[in-house]
């Protein structure tokens, strides 16, 4: 499968092109920095960058930024972030880029545990990743000639949990979450969301 990665240098992002590669997938790694480039917060580089991929059987989102704080203390500013960049961003994709990926292909969007379990002052991301959630549901019963929308909501992985301070033991590797977009990329599934194995909603 000829496959595009968008976050192809970040954290999660760089496991799932190496984990793809290596399952024998032609891999096309693009990120803010790469040629062709996408920025999702710029609607504009979303079309150019679908203008210069040309077909694919899968493109993966595995970025967007987000913000989160103390609710009483989240300004607009942040709000701004979360809905522009993971929200809309990732949105763009899939309203951009449908009609683009082959028929019987996939997007694949990323959301995030913190939809199902969320901590304090998490509210804004919260917010998003259920968004996400539902906007997939949704577009998915648009889809025509067998293509797909699926989210992956992957926990907090280790690597992300040693730079904020945090316990790492309680989270799996990055090279881990890798496996379920592999998932979602090579399954049937159709607007519903793909939990890393050992930490679906029950777990959190």
């Amino acid at each position: 499968m000829r496959v595009v990665v968008i976050g192809a240098t970040g954290t999660i992002g760089a496991p799932v092109v190496d984990l793809l590669s290596r399952s024998g997938h032609e891999v096309i790694g693009v990120s803010r920095n790469s040629d062709p480039r996408v920025n999702l917060d710029e609607p504009a580089s979303i079309d150019a960058f679908y203008d210069a991929i040309g077909e694919a059987d899968g493109v993966l989102s595995i970025a967007g930024n987000a913000a989160a704080g103390p609710l009483g203390t989240v300004t607009d500013e942040q709000l701004g972030l979360c809905l522009r960049s993971k929200l809309l961003g990732q949105v763009n994709v899939v309203r951009k880029g449908f009609s683009r990926v082959k028929p019987g292909g996939v997007i694949v969007i990323t959301g995030g545990m913190l939809a199902y379990a969320p901590w304090p002052n998490t509210s804004p991301v919260a917010m998003v990743n259920a968004g996400l959630e539902g906007f997939a549901r949704a577009a998915a019963l648009e889809m025509q000639d067998g293509r797909r929308v699926v989210i992956v909501h992957p926990p907090l992985v280790r690597e992300t949990a040693a730079k904020w301070g945090r316990d790492e033991t309680p989270w799996p590797q990055a090279t881990a979450v890798a496996n379920a977009y592999k998932t979602a990329l090579e399954g049937t599934m159709t607007g519903v969301p793909v939990f890393v194995d050992g930490y679906g909603p029950t777990r959190g």
